[in-house]
């Protein structure tokens, strides 16, 4: 389960004094609490599900994609280089992700299997696409292969 591995790697993380690991860990697991508080509250005692937790990481990543990007206009590489080792750190948790090619196809046959056809439907698309390649597709470039596909 990723709850072990991250508690595992922290613990890890800890004796071998690497701080960058150890903050990014407990970014993630600060942020994974707040979520399992937040499901308790709608009845799941049980805290959220991997699939969630592959979806707070993948926010994550994007969230350090955007600061790396506004570091460097700033001229704050030093920033933008301590957001990209956080990113490697939590992408070592997340499953490989899909070539283009591969998550062309996943949108092909989602868009074929719920025949969408117009813009209308790309929101049951990306729906179907983050319930079954959660943690393993890079939704913001799915979107723009779903926009492609539909002809929009």
């Amino acid at each position: 389960m990723l709850r072990t591995k991250l508690s595992e790697t922290l613990k890890t993380a800890m004796k071998s004094k690497d701080t960058t690991t150890t903050s990014t860990i407990r970014l993630i697991q600060a942020a994974l609490k707040d979520r399992d508080i937040a499901a308790r509250s709608k009845g799941n005692m049980d805290g959220v599900p991997d699939e969630e937790v592959l979806s707070l990481m993948q926010s994550m990543i994007k969230q350090r994609r955007d600061s790396i990007e506004m570091y460097e206009k700033g001229g704050r590489q030093e920033l933008a280089d301590k957001e990209a080792d956080e990113i490697k750190i939590i992408e070592g948790f997340m499953p490989e992700q899909m070539d283009e090619e591969t998550a062309t196809a996943a949108v092909q046959a989602i868009v074929t299997e719920l025949e969408a056809s117009s813009m209308k439907d790309m929101g049951k698309v990306m729906a179907t696409l983050k319930e079954r390649h959660a943690g393993s597709m890079d939704f913001s470039k799915a979107s723009g292969i779903v926009k492609d596909i539909l002809g929009v």
